[in-house]
């Protein structure tokens, strides 16, 4: 199968590049720090008795947190003829080229967005400050991609 076929439809695919390490390592370390306070509960007498189902509450516990931690990693923005899907943490939506204002990078700003009508916008959690160049580039492409099909829609 080749890039393009992977893609479908969409001719830009833009992902963050250090978060997602970030988010992975974090979340590792946590279920691993909750697995082991949830194993070393029952060692020594602190005044408390914890059963084992305490133990697993807080293995679990770690795992949930960590889960929600690796939703950073998540984020991704497409860009095709259809228009641009954007998907942050928890939801995917893909706006039309008739819908979007523009795209922007305000300064002093996490990550990039897309600006609708009536000053409103929805960030795009993949182009982030920290990824610097890669940042640069990645709008560079969203610029491009949506100068070429708005000028098809128009």
């Amino acid at each position: 199968m080749s890039d393009r076929d992977a893609r479908g439809d969409w001719d830009v695919v833009i992902r963050p590049h250090l978060t997602p390490y970030f988010a992975y390592a974090a979340a590792a370390v946590i279920v691993a720090a909750h697995v082991t306070v949830g194993f070393l509960l029952k060692i020594g007498s602190s005044g408390v008795i914890f059963r084992t189902a305490d133990q697993v509450a807080i293995a679990l516990l770690g795992v949930i947190i960590g889960g929600v931690v690796t939703l950073f990693a998540r984020p991704r923005v497409r860009v095709g003829p259809r228009g641009i899907a954007v998907r942050n943490l928890w939801n995917d939506r893909v706006l039309g080229w008739s819908d979007i204002v523009g795209v922007s990078f305000p300064r002093g700003a996490r990550w990039a967005r897309v600006d609708l009508p009536d000053d409103e916008y929805i960030p795009l959690m993949a182009i982030q400050a920290v990824d610097k160049d890669r940042a640069v580039e990645a709008m560079q492409q969203l610029r491009d991609a949506m100068s070429r099909y708005r000028s098809h829609t128009q």
